[in-house]
């Protein structure tokens, strides 16, 4: 989980890191000794240490007023009690049940009670995850005291009970035994209660750009976020003209400056010494400008700075799995697919059909699927959250917690020399990228989306919308959408679509058929499919706060009390 916020008494953006790093196990050469040349898509070999829970836990401890055992009594009372289960969910059941029941026994346990796939709006419960809640909130039962100082001690006794003991002792004895990953082939995890012991959360300053008046606050390389950054540097010299994404002169522009952007993402970013004071410098950025040209690139096309780097991964077009396909693997995954997951039975997934939206395929494997949380208070505390990995389907659940383990790990290479070279210690380049906008020093927006490699480019078409073109939020958010997909996709099987551009039908037929004069490939993604923004905003004059949500998928909301 990463987000980046700001305080009544603090308005300077912090990052807070929840995104944990590669098991000390986790090397290319293990991986490689197990007939892997990419790392799977589902399976506990997948899994980079969790990170999500800490997180949350250090942001309650340093910022939050409520004890613990009040904030995670909702929670415990949905597993413990239940909750009906919702339709999207019940139809990713269906999609990987005979995974669970063929390869994933704790798995089909957990999600298929009696041994079939329930009905939208059961009751559903997990217990075990009741009982891991309450066990941290236990942790902390013997400091007493009501002030400030006995609340944060509970907090950080539930952080060292989660990181040093049931939980990791449940992790490590469970991933020992080999399982089917997205690879279609059968392997143990690395991960073990050392390495859970071994990672805290952690915050960090944001790193910004300017644009238009504004500053943009993202994560550091070791997410994606800063190729936003880089982005807006392209751009914000350029007629506003240039910068409309519902005109065809616009959508090339802004599609051939997010290209170049992620260009360098895929040279450069990683968990490593990135050249970010080079890459936003006003210098690089007309270099790199004066590539935007009148057709469109079918080419990746990296930057070169001053450090060493700029070793790109392997294009793929396609994949196949050593030892022959698998179900639902074996061909390419559907240009677009990868934004929030909709689950579709594979039957419903022709080859190369596209979506505009992933598909969760019987073996697990799933581009995205994420969450996000925009908070503002009447003080000025304001968060914009993105929570995401722990996916039903990611990899078998552990039956003494409830939960299985993410994928974050399919975001690295085994090649050597990348920016992204799986490394056991450092942190998978993460697609998690909340923002963060202020006006002289003010915050005024927190915003973000679930979309893997799209959150920063549907993020963008919202700045240059309300910024730019002076749109309000709900009216930036329902505006049509488009991304680009030529680039190496963050998720396994990490291919991509040279020239590729995913567009919803209501930017309309006279800019859609002019984008492909220009040579873009283009797929048309129905009138309402990308984009899953949310926002909160605060006016610093006023005090008066507002919010935005998508309509798309009937996932998002606003409110306010």
């Amino acid at each position: 989980m990463t987000a980046v916020y700001a305080t009544a008494e603090g308005k300077t953006p912090t990052v807070l890191v929840g995104q944990g790093p590669a098991p000390a196990g986790a090397t290319p050469e293990h991986y490689r000794a197990e007939g892997l040349d990419l790392v799977p898509g589902s399976g506990a070999l997948a899994a980079a240490v969790p990170g999500a829970v800490d997180a949350w836990f250090l942001l309650l401890a340093e910022h939050g007023t409520w004890e613990l055992a009040d904030v995670l009594a909702p929670a415990v009372g949905y597993a413990r009690d239940g909750h009906p289960v919702a339709p999207r969910v019940v139809a990713t059941i269906a999609t990987v049940q005979d995974l669970f029941r063929e390869r994933w026994p704790s798995s089909a346990e957990r999600w298929l009670p009696g041994g079939s796939v329930p009905v939208p709006g059961t009751m559903v419960r997990n217990e075990a995850w009741a009982a891991v809640l309450e066990r941290l909130v236990q942790a902390g039962s013997g400091v007493d005291g009501d002030d400030g100082d006995a609340r944060v001690a509970r907090i950080e006794a539930a952080r060292t009970e989660w990181a040093e003991g049931s939980v990791a002792e449940a992790v490590d004895r469970f991933v020992r035994d080999p399982h089917r990953h997205a690879s279609g082939t059968d392997h143990a995890g690395v991960i073990r209660a050392s390495d859970l012991a071994a990672f805290r959360a952690t915050t960090e300053p944001a790193t910004t750009a300017e644009f238009r008046g504004h500053t943009i606050a993202k994560t550091g390389p070791w997410g994606q976020g800063p190729a936003l950054l880089q982005t807006l540097r392209l751009l914000e010299p350029l007629d506003d003209e240039r910068l409309d994404p519902s005109t065809v002169l616009g959508a090339h522009t802004i599609a051939e400056a997010q290209k170049l952007a992620l260009a360098d993402r895929e040279a450069y970013y990683g968990d490593g010494d990135v050249p970010m004071d080079e890459l936003l410098s006003d210098a690089y950025s007309a270099e790199r400008r004066a590539l935007i040209g009148d057709r469109a690139s079918h080419e990746l096309r990296p930057g070169t700075v001053s450090v060493p780097g700029g070793v790109l991964p392997p294009l793929r077009e396609s994949y196949t799995p050593r030892g022959g396909p698998v179900a639902g693997v074996g061909e390419p995954t559907v240009p677009g697919a990868r934004g929030e997951a909709v689950a579709a039975p594979a039957e419903d997934a022709p080859e190369h059909e596209d979506r505009g939206e992933p598909i969760v395929m019987e073996t697990g494997e799933t581009r995205g699927d994420t969450c996000h949380i925009d908070v503002v208070d009447r003080w000025g505390n304001i968060v914009s959250a993105t929570p995401s990995g722990g996916w039903l389907q990611s990899s078998p659940t552990i039956p003494e917690l409830g939960f299985c383990l993410g994928t974050r790990l399919q975001m690295t290479w085994l090649e050597e020399g990348t920016a992204t070279t799986l490394t056991p210690g450092a942190r998978p380049r993460t697609t998690l990228t909340p923002t963060l906008v202020l006006r002289d020093g003010e915050p005024v927006v927190a915003m973000g989306s679930p979309g893997g490699d799209q959150q920063d480019q549907w993020q963008l078409l919202y700045l240059l919308r309300t910024i730019v073109g002076g749109w309000s939020p709900q009216q930036a958010i329902d505006a049509p959408a488009l991304h680009t997909t030529s680039f190496p996709g963050s998720f396994w099987p990490r291919t991509w679509t040279p020239g590729g551009l995913v567009v919803e039908d209501r930017l309309g037929d006279d800019v859609i058929t002019g984008l492909e004069e220009l040579g873009h490939v283009v797929t048309r993604a129905g009138d309402w499919s990308l984009g899953r923004l949310s926002c909160v905003t605060r006016d610093p004059d006023t005090g008066v706060l507002g919010a935005a949500a998508n309509p798309r998928g009937a996932q998002g909301y606003a409110a306010g009390r």
